[in-house]
């Protein structure tokens, strides 16, 4: 490797100093202990389910100790380590206070909830039960429940959705403080069985009121999609936890000139495939080349093995030879299918394909979506090298880092490869290209509609609609992949991080192999060996910055 020159970090006042890249300190990292304790100590809390302010003084003196390190005396991966360590105490914090504050804007949709949580925390105080007292509690629970019902509260959707989803759960913690009892005190059943009974009852019809009445989930397609979101104040909150440089509206810019650019690249496919300039119905062609039913799980095995073979003809990273034998395949449940029509990947593979009791309607959907071109592009996405072989480095190298895993990385990581592929002449045909494409396409999308949906420039049914009419989705596709951007199961910038994560990884690809400080394979298993973190943070342990203890996100990648 020839020696560099001095870097200076793009819109960032710390020198890189790129000696020996990429090793790795030999000083002990003093930050370890800490984080590693952060991470049981959390867990045991999460376990009792302790209150909100527990948790919130816990953060608060976690966070005091990682100010309390004398930042001078570490070297750059325990700086590293003190800066996330900090960034993620006070990112829990301002989680738990933004959950705090939704909860308050809903207590008249839930007067009861303090009933519920004063049961279970008695229980967990491990007080003495008394069970004339107890059914007394719970039949007026049931009456008051019965009241918020027949009441017609008045909601917007939103706020509604939330309620529903509190009183769902204030119903499975009122279910373990009953069976918690159940069976096992002589009286408690005898008084306590019916009037649990009709608080049960009565919670699950009040959901269903919140849940249909008003959130209007049970809506057919889109018209039943109803999100939350986080305006752009918590955008660029998320973002700054990210470790992201940049506010929403420069990435939506960034991800429209994406867009923009996988457009014209498919009409170049489309006119190779004899379709001219109508790439809808080059996508139409494609989306008729699958394979019937029952053999998809065969597609997935070849073109996971073709895709080893490819990495390692060219030597572009290292697979373990356990990576590729413990690999297995599940197929993916109807209902999953609703939320994932994709298949999903990881040491497990769920194989989404039409089962038996789908409609005919359901299974051609089901097909055209999972088509062998598509496929092609995403199967090594999931595993090999993407999702299966970085968690299984995940789970063997900096495991300390385990809290501050980031979709930037782990989504990120897996598209990166989608760009570097396409690079690398990965396509065997126009098609092929056609399939990385539409994915590189609906990577992008998910940046447009997922930061304007937060920023409430873009609507549930508008964005299901750019999704078919702008990147070929099929309707029921659309639908259930928008229902998962906004139903809140995951983070608010989790789909944009797909394509952001890969365009971070492919600037520091050029910016340490482009320029032949590095070799892929070394590049490839170094940014493994970092675990789950922050781009910019893996930056700077690859270049051996030593980041000042006031380090704030400044990289410009997409510069």
């Amino acid at each position: 490797m020839r020696p560099v020159p001095f870097l200076l970090l793009a819109g960032c006042s710390a020198l890189v100093t790129p000696a020996a890249l990429p090793a790795q300190d030999s000083a002990p990292n003093p930050v370890r202990e800490l984080l590693e304790r952060l991470h049981e100590d959390a867990g045991s809390l999460r376990r009792a389910s302790a209150s909100r302010e527990r948790m919130r003084r816990f953060y608060e003196a976690s966070q005091a100790s990682m100010e309390a390190l004398d930042f001078d005396l570490l070297d750059v991966e325990g700086r590293i380590d003190a800066l996330l360590g900090r960034s993620h105490c006070a990112n829990e914090r301002r989680l738990l206070a933004l959950e705090e504050k939704r909860e308050a804007e809903i207590t008249s949709l839930v007067p009861f909830a303090g009933t519920i949580t004063g049961l279970e925390e008695a229980r967990r105080r491990m007080e003495t039960i008394d069970p004339e007292k107890a059914a007394g509690t719970v039949a007026n629970l049931g009456k008051r429940v019965e009241e918020a019902r027949k009441g017609e509260p008045k909601a917007d959707r939103i706020q509604a959705r939330r309620a529903a989803q509190k009183v769902s759960a204030l119903r499975e913690s009122l279910r373990s403080w009953f069976r918690f009892y159940a069976g096992y005190h002589p009286e408690f059943s005898w008084w306590v069985q019916k009037p649990f009974e009709k608080a049960e009852r009565e919670l699950e019809q009040y959901a269903g009121y919140l849940r249909d009445r008003l959130a209007k989930e049970n809506e057919p397609g889109a018209a039943g999609l109803v999100g939350d979101p986080i305006g752009r104040d918590g955008l660029l909150a998320e973002l700054a936890h990210e470790w992201v440089a940049y506010a929403p509206e420069e990435l939506i810019a960034a991800a429209e000139k994406e867009f923009a650019w996988c457009e014209e690249r498919l009409r170049e496919a489309s006119r190779e495939m004899g379709c001219g300039d109508d790439v809808k119905k080059a996508l139409e062609k494609v989306k008729e080349d699958h394979v019937p039913p029952g053999k998809q799980p065969d597609l997935v095995r070849d073109y996971a093995q073709a895709a080893v073979k490819f990495l390692e003809e060219r030597d572009l990273i290292t697979i373990p030879d356990l990576v590729k034998e413990v690999w297995r395949m599940e197929m993916m449940a109807p209902d999953r299918q609703k939320v994932t029509p994709y298949f999903t990947g990881g040491e497990v593979v769920s194989v989404s394909y039409p089962t038996a009791e789908m409609d005919h309607e359901q299974k051609q959907m089901s097909m055209r979506g999972n088509n062998r071109h598509f496929c092609w592009a995403t199967v090594h996405h999931e595993v090999i090298p993407g999702h299966h072989l970085q968690l299984f480095m995940a789970e063997r190298h900096r495991t300390w880092r385990r809290d501050f895993r980031t979709a930037f990385l782990v989504e990120g990581w897996a598209l990166y490869w989608e760009l570097y592929l396409w690079d690398l002449k990965f396509a065997r045909s126009p098609e092929d290209r056609v399939g990385m494409l539409f994915w590189r396409m609906h990577r992008a999308a998910r940046i447009v509609v997922s930061l304007k949906f937060h920023l409430g420039r873009m609507k549930p049914a508008e964005m299901v609609d750019f999704l078919v009419d702008r990147v070929g989705h099929e309707p029921d596709g659309a639908t259930a992949e928008v229902r998962r951007y906004i139903g809140g199961g995951y983070p608010p910038l989790y789909q944009a991080a797909y394509l952001l994560g890969g365009m971070e990884l492919r600037a520091l690809h050029q910016e340490l192999v482009g320029s032949g400080r590095m070799t892929d394979r070394a590049f490839h298993d170094a940014v493994l060996r970092e675990n789950a973190i922050p781009i910019e943070m893996i930056r700077a342990s690859l270049t051996r910055t030593k980041l000042p203890r006031d380090h704030a996100p400044c990289w410009k990648f997409l510069d």
